[in-house]
């Protein structure tokens, strides 16, 4: 009869309001919110990809080759499958106007283009308007960027390698934009038949052909891509439709969303602290209540029932507070996010992600309640009609239910991020910075006691010591909380400072100044003698280019062995030595000698051959051109691909690709002043060879490294508001014994400045205390980041460092003096005539 007893009089207790318990509510409410806000946006998103991918991906399937055409076999299928076909080729060149010179995304496209959705112009017009030739010339539609920066405007004369364009508009919405992945220039549509003389499509040339199928109403996708990759995947088929025409999307989403989530569960831990603060609050404030219901011959069992149903309803409130919170947030500013995003979304309320945040919300609430409640259960009545109602460590059954419920927590978050590293890295920081904070706040405790016994004459400093080292002082609290968010805090500024470093200062100045491509077998001679003779640059690389397509690896299909490996995701570069180039360093093997021409050997990229399993001596089919060309690996190399320079995962020997059409890759490294006029003279002598600027890829991906900064900005802000309420619930819950406090002082002589002074002395110790762990925490999260995920070097960032130390003295004197007014405005006589 014990748990209906505990809920009836749970319920009575609860008659009384919630006084004391608006920080829990508001604890879980904002760690569920989050959570939930992030899910609800990324269920949008794929929503809105569903929904809308035939026009993203321009038809309802896709058939993609790497750099040939479809030959008569593929087109056949093709025809017999699809009532339309509509043929695109993609690549990169460079666009002339004048003397300025350009980086674009060529999208060269037929008349049916698109199949699926709108290509929109400025002027407004039909694309096929915008491209008929006028006065000769062909027409280009470009991005409004790349007008700009060349100074173009409609009616102007442009050249893509000798043949000149006439720019009809500028081009503001391109339907299937989503799925082109990530584009080193703007882009620009022409039609394919507008480039046959103008020297950029020849054989060995880098271009993809896409070939978006119009397939008629109740077709079988299951059974057309079987089809279709039984027959051509060996070919180098890359088969697409639109149940997911966005991968690329999708899977950036995915971890992003996976990613603010777990950083979201870092806020529900800081938010737990809170929780337990008002529990054990709740708990002592209660202590006649449980000690009345001991003497009348209530069990610990009971009693522990009684509280927890309470604090069971509370949280369920709390999360359902979330829940609300989080699914309004991004549907109120869908329009705004809608408008942020080069892709489609539909804002809706989607049960998943809510269910996952209050999953998240209940087991972080029982986990933080649990122990405060155990501390009380087996406390004397005695003890807590006295007010020491705080007890010692829980019951090992209780203890052992708390463990339970944390691992129950991890492995959620690791089952249901996906990021199992990442998870499991996430959750032992957290419990780290705990670790860490809570023996900081011990030894602040101790630290402030030894010292407050020296301050003699200081009066205000030796308060606001004592009150620290107060064994139920609020500095335990309020550094657990406050430091954690800080940490959060922290840990995103290092990684944030560490990223941008490495990006901006480092690999500039070991990234060449330009890549070049499409440089065919004829021109590569007069090319590399043109550059060794230019004083201003300093070294020159060159290689073979070609791209190949990993379709087997041991005579299986190689996603069954690599998984999802980026080196088998797509096609990857690749090349052919007779001997190791400059600075090749094998770690494994041996390079095959010089003049083999026996059968195809490989030599591999030695990181990702122990990431996908691979091995010397093990077989290795690469698709090149729509030949299978199966390969011993013989060696393995060290390639860092950190350096931006020249680095192919695969080089075979060059009987392996002897008549393959190719191109030849080139890199230059000259100082910044020389690469315009550098450019000017490659580009005027070999204008179909395409240049791509170093420094603005950086801007490229610096541009994605700042939206993924600003989105982990708000969701470690997110953290750190949820430590805010946690310390305005330490203060809230501290102001009677300041009250106290400063009715003593008073009768001793004191000042209300010297009191308030002393009380803005302990927050602000407190804070810069916190302050001081969170840098701790934030700097070892950063490094480990840098070290173990992005592999990269790490460098203490000292700026945002001092500017966590400020926020949390700041933090904390705010939360702090704002619940000393009233204490400092009460008369000692009515407090001490109380017996407080």
């Amino acid at each position: 009869m014990s748990w209906p007893l505990a809920i009836r009089l749970a319920r009575r207790e609860l008659r009384g309001g919630i006084r004391g318990f608006r920080i829990f509510l508001a604890c879980i409410a904002l760690g569920v919110a989050a959570i939930a806000a992030v899910g609800e946006l990324r269920g949008a998103i794929h929503a809105g990809l569903d929904a809308q991918g035939m026009v993203l991906l321009g038809g309802d399937a896709q058939m993609e080759f790497t750099y040939r055409y479809a030959d008569e076999d593929e087109r056949a299928f093709m025809a017999g499958a699809a009532d339309r076909v509509s043929e695109v080729v993609d690549f990169r060149s460079m666009l002339v106007a004048g003397e300025e010179r350009g980086l674009t995304q060529i999208t060269a496209v037929d008349d049916l283009y698109p199949l699926k959705g709108e290509v929109l112009l400025d002027p407004p017009m039909p694309l096929a308007e915008a491209l008929t030739p006028r006065d000769g010339l062909p027409g280009a539609v470009i991005d409004p960027v790349l007008m700009d920066r060349l100074g173009l405007a409609p009616g102007a004369t442009v050249k893509l390698g000798t043949q000149a364009f006439r720019v009809a508009a500028a081009l503001i919405r391109q339907p299937d934009s989503a799925t082109g992945g990530f584009g080193l220039g703007p882009p620009t549509l022409v039609r394919s038949a507008d480039l046959a003389n103008s020297g950029l499509l020849v054989p060995g040339a880098l271009f993809e052909t896409k070939y978006r199928l119009d397939l008629p109403p109740g077709t079988d996708l299951d059974a057309v891509q079987a089809a279709a990759e039984s027959r051509f995947t060996d070919k180098g088929l890359r088969w697409r439709d639109s149940r997911r025409a966005a991968p690329g999307v999708e899977r950036f989403v995915d971890r992003i969303g996976a990613f603010l989530v777990l950083v979201g569960l870092a806020g529900l831990a800081v938010g737990g602290v809170g929780v337990s603060a008002a529990v054990r609050a709740w708990a002592e404030e209660k202590g006649p209540v449980i000690a009345t219901l001991k003497t009348l011959g209530a069990e610990s069992g009971l009693i522990f029932r009684l509280f927890l149903v309470q604090a069971g309803v509370l949280a369920a409130v709390g999360v359902v507070i979330g829940l609300a919170l989080g699914a309004l947030v991004p549907v109120l500013a869908g329009p705004l996010i809608a408008g942020a995003l080069p892709f489609p979304v539909e804002f809706a309320v989607y049960p998943g992600p809510l269910v996952e945040a209050a999953f998240y919300g209940l087991i972080t609430a029982l986990l933080f309640t649990l122990w405060p409640l155990a501390q009380v259960e087996h406390v004397r009545a005695a003890a807590l009609y006295r007010g020491a109602g705080r007890g010692g460590w829980p019951a090992p059954g209780r203890i052992l239910t708390i463990v339970a419920l944390a691992a129950v927590l991890i492995g959620a978050a690791v089952w249901l991020s996906g990021m199992w590293g990442l998870a499991l890295g996430t959750a032992g920081g957290v419990a780290m910075a705990l670790g860490v904070l809570a023996l900081a706040g011990l030894a602040l405790r101790r630290l402030a006691r030894g010292l407050a016994r020296r301050m003699r004459g200081r009066v205000a400093l030796r308060a606001a010591l004592g009150a620290i080292a107060a064994p139920r002082g609020e500095a335990l609290p309020v550094v657990l909380s406050l430091g954690l968010g800080l940490s959060v805090l922290a840990a995103v500024g290092q990684i944030d400072a560490n990223l941008r470093a490495a990006i901006d200062r480092d690999l500039p100045t070991r990234a060449p100044a330009y890549f070049f491509v499409d440089i065919q077998p004829d021109q590569i001679g007069p090319f590399l003698d043109r550059v060794n003779s230019d004083p201003a640059i300093s070294r020159v690389e060159s290689a073979p280019m070609l791209r190949g397509v990993i379709t087997q690896i041991n005579g299986r299909p190689a996603k069954e062995v690599a998984g999802d490996h980026w080196v088998v995701r797509g096609d990857r570069g690749l090349t052919y030595a007779e001997t190791p180039p400059e600075g090749t360093k094998v770690v494994a093997g041996n390079w095959w000698p010089k003049g083999y021409d026996g059968p195809p050997q490989i030599s591999f990229s030695a990181e990702e051959a122990a990431e996908i399993g691979l091995k010397l001596g093990d077989s290795i089919t690469v698709n090149v051109l729509g030949r299978d060309i199966t390969a011993i690996v013989t060696s393995l190399r060290a390639v860092d691909f950190a350096t931006g320079g020249m680095g192919f995962v695969m080089t075979m020997n060059p009987g392996a690709l002897a008549g393959a059409p190719h191109t030849h890759i080139a890199t230059i490294y000259t100082p910044p002043q020389d690469e315009a006029r550098i450019l000017r003279d490659l580009a005027g002598t070999w204008p179909n060879i395409t240049a791509i600027r170093v420094r603005d890829a950086i801007a490229r991906v610096t541009e994605a490294l700042d939206a993924i900064a600003t989105a982990t900005a708000w969701a470690a802000a997110a953290v750190l508001a949820t430590g805010f309420v946690v310390l305005i619930g330490a203060a809230a819950a501290g102001e009677r014994a300041r009250v106290y406090e400063a009715a003593v002082l008073k009768v001793l002589g004191a000042t209300r400045g010297r009191i308030l002074l002393s009380f803005a002395l302990r927050a602000g110790l407190t804070g810069a205390a916190a302050g001081l762990v969170a840098i701790f925490a934030g700097g070892v999260a950063g490094w480990a980041v840098m070290r173990f995920v992005m592999d990269a070097p790490f460098a203490f960032e000292p700026w945002s460092a001092l500017a966590i130390v400020a926020g949390g003295v700041g933090l904390t004197l705010l939360a702090g003096l704002a619940f000393a007014l009233r204490p400092l405005g009460v008369r000692p006589a009515r407090v001490l005539r109380t017996g407080d």
